[in-house]
């Protein structure tokens, strides 16, 4: 039998929200699945990721095959670099203690990462949403007006 990681769709018309399941490739999008292992919400910004990490890296050890979304979700995650890190464990390359500490420095510099990215976000918001006058002064108008011209006679003589 054949096992996919892949999204399940729930919400309404426009408004998706998914569940991260684990189902046999042969059933339908939205019907019968084996286990879930999170919740994808793409409508929030940033996207709302819940994954248990555990349950994805034993079902992909077991050979379940993410879809390409699944995929993006489960790197971001840290769960496809974790599987790595113990790929190497296995073939005797370093320690199980080594790949955590290697996978905990991981997801510390990615949480900031991540953090920096959601300030930088918002603080763009918040300059969009500055006030910005729309009316200038009648004075401010004549001024502009009057300094490209003078420019103009400067360039002439």
């Amino acid at each position: 039998m054949a096992v996919k990681m892949r999204l399940q769709r729930h919400g309404s018309k426009k408004r998706p929200f998914y569940f991260i399941v684990v189902a046999d490739a042969r059933a339908p999008r939205d019907g019968k699945f084996i286990q879930k292992i999170g919740t994808y919400n793409p409508l929030t910004v940033p996207a709302t990721i819940q994954l248990d990490r555990q349950k994805a890296l034993e079902w992909l050890n077991k050979g379940a095959q993410p879809t390409d979304t699944v995929r993006r979700i489960l790197s971001f995650k840290g769960v496809l670099y974790l599987k790595h890190l113990l790929r190497g464990v296995k073939l005797g390359l370093f320690d199980d203690a080594a790949a955590m500490t290697k996978f905990q420095e991981w997801h510390v510099e990615h949480e900031a990462q991540v953090n920096r990215r959601n300030e930088e976000h918002k603080s763009k918001i918040r300059a969009k949403k500055a006030y910005v006058p729309v009316v200038k002064k009648v004075e401010e108008v004549a001024v502009e007006a009057a300094a490209p011209a003078a420019s103009d006679e400067a360039a002439e003589a």
